[in-house]
């Protein structure tokens, strides 16, 4: 009878401790729920800095021409109508490249730009590899 009576507590409490341990709202939840928490405001923190880069970036596009012509300079190719572009052979080096003699540098002449003060920016016709003449080897 004695054992009975220290045994039905016992369970008791052990119930009450596996849940409160193991449980929905348990402690290994919580914890769970706090990891969760640390790496949802840790990629919130990464997308507002991309957002606020995105941001200063769309601000310079709308009122920076120097960036502007930077960008389409780099990423579009264009040129203004008093430059000459030289475009180089662009191959991997190594033992078949230095077999082989590099066709010399050919000047370029942009297409038809506008005028560097016109309204609208750097607006040329990109610079392409086959617009250039190949130069002949003399094998």
């Amino acid at each position: 009878m004695q054992k009975s009576l220290f045994l039905a507590p016992a369970a008791v409490i052990i119930f009450i401790l596996y849940f409160t341990v193991f449980g929905d709202r348990g402690l290994l939840r919580i914890n769970h729920l706090h990891r969760d928490l640390d790496d949802m405001q840790k990629h919130l923190s990464e997308l507002k800095e991309e957002n606020d880069k995105l941001k200063r970036e769309i601000a310079a596009l709308q009122s920076d021409r120097r960036y502007l012509e930077s960008i389409a300079r780099r990423d579009f190719g264009l040129v203004r109508g008093n430059e000459v572009i030289y475009q180089f052979p662009g191959g991997k080096g190594g033992a078949a490249a230095a077999a082989e003699p590099a066709p010399a540098p050919v000047p370029q002449q942009p297409a038809a730009a506008a005028p560097a003060g016109s309204k609208g920016g750097a607006h040329a016709a990109p610079a392409t590899p086959a617009a250039a003449p190949k130069a002949k080897t003399g094998k």
